[in-house]
């Protein structure tokens, strides 16, 4: 399958990592990737998708032998949408069960602990599902940003707001870090395109019950209520408004609105909620005009399509199972181009005087 960011691969990551050459006693042995995801917990329906698009960007991978003759080799545990967790398993997957490369987990507050480990140990980390920006703004040099930015997610709804004549705005949003970054940049776009934010309110993460928050809502009587969200709160959020008889003009939610389950367990309470999406898989065979398949404009989409529902039949394709996949290819496709491309690239001993501070299971070639 041809690399859906092919170029992005040398250009963000190999260029700032100084990888060295395979081990030459290695260089048939399986090279061993780590990583955790939200199998479990308030994230599960999302880190289950993103890990699925790793898993095939793996076998994809394999498929073709691996990275420069070593076959990859998958280690994932699940942080139960944890911190803490994460971060157990990250220092022990880098520190005592020595991977060469990592991936990354699902979620801005997640990644943000860990990308602290990854630093430490000078290891890349392309954040395939972290959307707050300031996760990118403090001082790191090894993560790397593949998604939208939080911030600006709901661009498109403010601006469909605006067009019809919209007045008035209310934020609403759980009290962790991807959902706080989204909601100042919602509030900002809002201004900007004269909308006028009548209630900004925050919620404990973990919160099920929201008559008091909507309650506030409803009395500020906005055109339009927009709600940083994961998927729990989400449909909470959308069954306690009609249960309240909350009814702005248009409602938003970040997180959750585009899955399956979201209409399975809401049913027609579903209808008119917006969200957004930064890929979809008609992008492989919607037609530019009715001419022009889209699909020609983003090489390897339909080939992507077909592979996931081959290997996942009946799972929700979104685009989060797209981050995992793209953020895989990246990290590999980095791997390689640094190999071919940097002019140092040859097998050396583990033992080399320039080996120091490369992910274990790499060694830097001597000058």
């Amino acid at each position: 399958m041809r690399s859906l960011l092919r170029g992005l691969a040398w250009g963000c990551l190999a260029i700032a990592v100084g990888w060295g050459a395979l081990a030459s006693a290695e260089a048939q042995q399986p090279l061993r990737i780590g990583a955790s995801f939200s199998n479990t917990g308030a994230y599960a329906q999302l880190g289950q998708a993103g890990h699925r698009g790793q898993q095939l960007c793996v076998k994809h991978a394999n498929d073709k032998g691996g990275v420069l003759g070593r076959k990859i080799e998958l280690t994932v545990e699940d942080d139960q949408s944890e911190v803490a967790t994460a971060v157990a398993i990250y220092e022990r997957l880098i520190a005592q069960d020595k991977v060469a490369a990592v991936f990354s987990p699902y979620s801005s507050p997640i990644t943000d602990a860990i990308a602290s480990i990854t630093e430490k140990h000078r290891m890349p980390l392309v954040a395939c599902c972290a959307a707050a920006t300031s996760v990118f703004k403090k001082g790191r040099k090894f993560i790397f940003m593949l998604t939208s930015p939080a911030e600006v997610l709901f661009e498109g709804l403010i601006d469909m707001a605006a067009k019809r004549g919209l007045k008035t705005i209310a934020v609403i949003n759980e009290d962790t870090l991807f959902p706080k970054a989204w909601a100042q940049g919602t509030a900002e776009l809002a201004r900007k395109r004269g909308l006028q934010v009548v209630l900004a309110e925050v919620y404990p993460k973990g919160t099920t019950d929201f008559s008091r928050i909507l309650g506030r809502v409803k009395a500020a009587n906005p055109d339009v209520l927009a709600a940083g969200t994961y998927f729990d709160d989400a449909v909470a959020i959308t069954r306690q408004m009609k249960e309240l008889d909350v009814n702005p003009r248009m409602h938003g939610v970040t997180v959750g609105g585009e899955l399956p389950k979201f209409h399975e367990q809401l049913g027609r309470s579903a209808e008119f909620v917006y969200g957004h999406a930064v890929w979809t898989p008609e992008l492989a065979t919607l037609r530019a005009g009715g001419l022009v398949p889209i699909a020609r404009q983003y090489p390897g989409a339909r080939e992507f399509v077909e592979a996931y529902r081959k290997e996942f039949p009946g799972a929700h394709l979104s685009y989060d199972a797209t981050r995992g996949y793209a953020a895989c290819q990246i990290l590999l496709e980095g791997i390689s181009a640094w190999f071919s491309r940097s002019g140092i690239c040859r097998p050396c001993p583990r033992s080399a005087p320039h080996g120091a501070h490369v992910p274990p299971g790499w060694t830097k070639a001597s000058a």
